[in-house]
């Protein structure tokens, strides 16, 4: 089915900030044609950036072709290119750059530079319904509560050192953990979590509307190194700890803003303790909760595409020759025209 029989314009979207160089298609009413990535696995440690890199441009045509099929368009019905502008790892964000502006001035379309965190905010309202929630945006690469007031996104508490994905994930890898297929790091611990009994005695560290879990994660590792605790114990009391932390600062602010929704996004939103945390919080403050759903929650190319089509349909297009990578681009610098005051 073509772009003309559809009746809609289409935006295509590459996101490329970390390990995921992902491709989607929007059409301009909301509607999510595709959502195809190909996730870069380190054979050890965490991600390397240039080798990531490397991965994004060797798989770039692979991925692009394929969201062109799901979609069922060709290049030529494509109205709009967006690309996660930042933040995130510099060579991977260039890799994703350099093939939005070849697409853009190959098709002789407009640009679209996309705020990565905004566009997680934007998929999880899009998918969810939510109109103006209290977003705790929980990812391998970002820890931050955020809520919309006068034309930004405001953040309201965030991690002062690692976020909460990256804790999870380095602890997994001290544990000796595997990626499995479909299986991140972060799940394998929920599922150990699941099976611990024993609370052990691990650091809680709330700065007024700010968290801390650097000093979390290395007595986390240490408790397990140490041989006295089991490895389904220390699973489950970082993840009490963790999420504690996060859903206190969350509930912060939702008294502060007085919102009447609390939406979850970004990967960790997978994480069904968390998602019965935040769930619980928003029914004593008379709110309404809503996840993200899984195949939206980590980086994906969708949530560039659909952000792309709310900046472009309010103004917001790049030059190429202006369309530079911003890897420290934070979410409350970002002008959200599209969002009313309610």
């Amino acid at each position: 089915m073509t772009a003309d029989k559809l009746n809609e314009r289409i935006c295509l979207g590459i996101e490329s900030t970390a390990d995921d160089f992902g491709v989607g298609v929007a059409t301009f009413n909301g509607d999510i044609l595709a959502n195809v990535s190909n996730g870069y696995i380190p054979e050890t440690g965490g991600i390397h950036p240039r080798e990531a890199a490397r991965h994004h441009a060797e798989v770039a045509d692979k991925v692009l072709s394929e969201a062109l099929t799901q979609a069922k368009i060709k290049p030529k019905d494509v109205s709009v290119v967006a690309f996660a502008q930042g933040p995130g790892l510099g060579p991977c964000l260039r890799t994703g750059a350099t093939v939005a502006r070849a697409l853009a001035a190959y098709l002789e379309v407009p640009l679209v530079g996309v705020n990565h965190s905004v566009g997680h905010i934007e998929i999880g309202k899009l998918k969810t319904g939510a109109k103006d929630p209290l977003t705790l945006y929980a990812s391998g690469g970002n820890t931050m509560v955020t809520a919309y007031t006068s034309g930004r996104y405001r953040v309201f508490g965030e991690t002062l050192d690692i976020a909460l994905g990256n804790c999870l994930d380095v602890f997994a890898r001290e544990a000796g953990l595997k990626h499995r297929k479909g299986l991140p790091l972060g799940a394998a611990v929920e599922q150990l979590a699941l099976k611990g009994k024993r609370l052990v005695p691990l650091p809680y560290v709330v700065k007024g509307m700010d968290l801390s879990l650097s000093g979390l994660l290395t007595a986390a590792v240490t408790a397990l190194q140490k041989g006295m605790f089991s490895l389904e114990d220390v699973c489950y009391s970082l993840q009490e700890n963790a999420f504690s932390m996060v859903t206190e600062v969350t509930e912060r602010a939702l008294a502060h803003t007085e919102k009447k929704e609390v939406l979850l996004t970004g990967g960790v939103a997978a994480n069904k303790r968390l998602q019965t945390m935040l769930r619980v919080i928003a029914e004593e403050h008379d709110a309404s909760f809503s996840v993200v759903p899984q195949s939206f929650a980590t980086d994906n190319g969708a949530m560039i595409a659909w952000t792309g089509v709310l900046a472009y349909t309010h103004g917001l297009t790049v030059p190429v020759a202006e369309s530079f990578v911003r890897l420290r681009w934070r979410v409350d610098k970002v002008d959200v025209l599209w969002v009313k005051q309610p």
